[in-house]
C-alpha cells in the first residue's frame, strides 16, 4: 500500500494545562512548542532523550513494534519480583518515555514505511537507533527522509557510529560506553576486577549529548533553513565523561593507574569508613589551607606540628601511613557525629549516600529535582528535567503511553481514512 506523502497539519499536541506557570502575567512558554518528533527507537538512551524533548514541550510520538519497546518492564521486574504491569508503575520506563504518543507499528509488514515517512514529512525531528542494516532496509535513511522533507532534524544514535570497522557492531551502554570507552578499566580497586556500571548510566549521560546536539542543530536550521544530520555513539560519550584521562592519554600513550584507597596520592582526597559502616569522601588538595582544618576536624591538632605531616611533600611521602591514621579515625564515629565536625571546619566533602537518602534529600527537593505524574495506575513521584530555565515551561507533560495508545489517533490526524486503517491492520502492521 503506498500512502500519499501530500502535507497535512499535524494537530495532535500535548497541552499546557492550567497550571501553567506564570510570570509577570504572562504564561511561560515551553521551548520545543510547536516541534514535532517522530522517535523510532527502544531501550534507553535515544528515548531518554525524546523524553526530554517532550519535556520542553515538544509533540514526541514514539514509534515501537506491537509487541513493545524492550525496555519495558525489564528493570522492575528484576527490582521487584511480584511486579504487575497492569496496576504497578513500570518507572523506568516512564521515566524514559514520558510525555509522549504511542503508536504501535511493525515496521516489517507492508505498508508500514510509507506510514512512517507521512509522519516524517510533518516531523521536525526524527531520531532512531536502529542500526544501519535495519535504516536501509525500511528506506529510513538520512538520504531517503531528507528527500521527502529537507528540513528535517535527522539524529541517530548507535553504540560504534555509521563509519569505522565496527559500525555493524550491537552495543548497550555496558559495552560500547561503559567497557570499550576505558572508563571500566579505571574503576575499581588496583588489584581487583573493573567494576560494572548502573543499569542506563550510559545511556542518560549519552542521552543529553543527544539532546544538545539536536538543539544545535534545531538552531543551525533557524540560520540556514535546511536540514541537519545529527549522530552521538555511545563510546564516544563515554571517552568524553573521563575526558581528563583520555586528553592525558593522547599526549602520554598511557593507562592512568587506578585510585588506590590504601595508598592515595592525596589522602584528603579519599573516601572513609565511619564506626557505623557507612562511607564519606573528602575531596580537598593536600595544601596547608585544607590540611589544617582537616586536622582540628579530625581532632588531631597534633599533625599539624608531626614532621611526618607538616608540610606538603612530607604528606605525600607519608600518604600510606597518613591515610591508615586517618581510617582508624573516621572509624571512632558514626556518619552523622562526623557531619557537624568537618561543616564546622568548611571541609569540602560528601556522605557516600544510599537511595533512600537520595530520594528524600532536602537539597534535592529545593532544586526542583523531582515531579509528580498522574497516570493510569495512580499518581507517582519521578525525577523532573535534570535542568530549569528561567522562564520557561519545562517538566513532564504526562505519563509514558501504553503500547499503540495514541495509534488510530495519530494515524488519524495524517489523514488515514478508515478503509487505509483496515487495510495496515489486515497486513500486521498495526498494534
Amino acid at each position: 500500500m503506498v500512502i500519499s506523502l501530500t502535507p497535512r497539519v499535524w494537530s495532535g499536541v500535548w497541552q499546557v494545562g492550567s497550571d501553567c506557570k506564570l510570570t509577570k502575567g504572562i504564561a511561560m512558554v515551553a521551548p520545543l512548542d510547536g516541534i514535532r518528533v517522530v522517535e523510532v527507537a527502544n531501550w534507553l538512551a535515544a528515548p531518554s532523550a525524546a523524553a526530554l524533548m517532550a519535556d520542553l514541550g515538544a509533540d514526541v510520538v514514539k514509534i515501537e513494534n506491537p509487541v513493545g519497546d524492550a525496555w519495558r518492564t525489564t528493570l522492575m521486574r528484576g527490582r521487584k519480583p511480584d511486579f504487575n504491569p497492569e496496576t504497578d508503575v513500570d518507572a523506568p520506563y516512564e521515566l524514559d518515555n514520558r510525555g509522549k504518543r504511542g503508536v504501535a507499528l511493525s515496521l516489517e509488514a507492508p505498508g508500514a514505511g510509507d506510514v512512517v515517512k507521512r509522519m516524517v514529512s510533518e516531523a521536525d525531528i526524527f531520531i532512531t537507533n536502529l542500526t544501519a542494516p535495519r535504516i536501509a532496509r525500511y528506506d529510513l535513511t538520512w538520504e531517503s527522509l531528507q528527500q521527502i522533507n529537507p528540513r528535517l532534524i535527522y539524529v541517530v544514535l548507535t553504540g560504534y557510529g555509521t563509519r569505522g570497522p565496527d559500525n555493524a557492531m550491537t552495543a548497550f551502554d555496558y559495552s560500547a560506553f561503559w567497557s570499550r570507552s576505558g572508563i571500566m578499566s579505571l574503576i575499581g580497586e588496583p588489584d581487583g576486577p573493573p567494576m560494572p556500571c548502573r543499569p542506563g548510566q550510559g545511556d542518560h549521560a549519552t542521552s543529553l549529548n543527544l539532546l544538545s546536539g539536536t538543539l544545535a542543530a534545531l538552531r543551525l536550521r533557524d540560520m540556514t533553513d535546511e536540514g541537519q544530520y545529527v549522530e552521538v555513539t555511545l563510546q564516544r560519550t563515554g571517552a568524553w565523561t573521563i575526558g581528563a584521562d583520555v586528553a592525558a592519554s593522547l599526549i602520554m600513550e598511557d593507562q592512568p593507574p587506578r585510585i588506590n584507597r590504601i595508598q592515595p596520592g592525596n589522602p584528603l582526597f579519599n573516601s572513609y569508613e565511619t564506626a557505623d559502616g557507612r562511607w564519606l569522601m573528602l575531596v580537598m588538595p593536600t595544601g596547608d589551607r585544607y590540611w589544617f582544618p582537616t586536622c582540628r576536624a579530625l581532632g588531631r591538632d597534633d599533625w599539624m606540628a608531626d614532621e611526618r605531616y607538616s608540610s606538603l611533600m612530607g604528606r605525600m611521602e607519608h600518604t600510606a601511613e597518613l591515610t591508615s591514621a586517618m581510617r582508624e579515625v573516621f572509624l571512632s564515629r558514626n556518619l552523622d557525629e562526623w557531619r557537624p565536625l568537618l561543616n564546622e571546619q568548611s571541609l569540602t566533602w560528601a556522605p557516600v549516600a544510599e537511595l533512600p537518602e537520595v530520594i528524600n534529600d532536602p537539597q534535592l527537593e529545593a532544586m526542583n529535582a523531582w515531579s509528580v505524574i498522574e497516570g493510569p495506575e495512580g499518581e507517582f513521584r519521578t525525577l523532573n528535567t535534570p535542568f530549569d530555565i528561567a522562564g520557561a515551561n519545562v517538566g513532564p507533560r504526562g505519563p509514558a503511553p501504553k503500547t499503540g495508545q495514541h495509534t488510530h489517533e495519530v494515524l488519524q490526524e495524517l489523514g488515514l481514512t478508515d478503509e487505509e486503517l483496515a487495510e495496515l491492520a489486515a497486513s500486521g502492521a498495526l498494534g
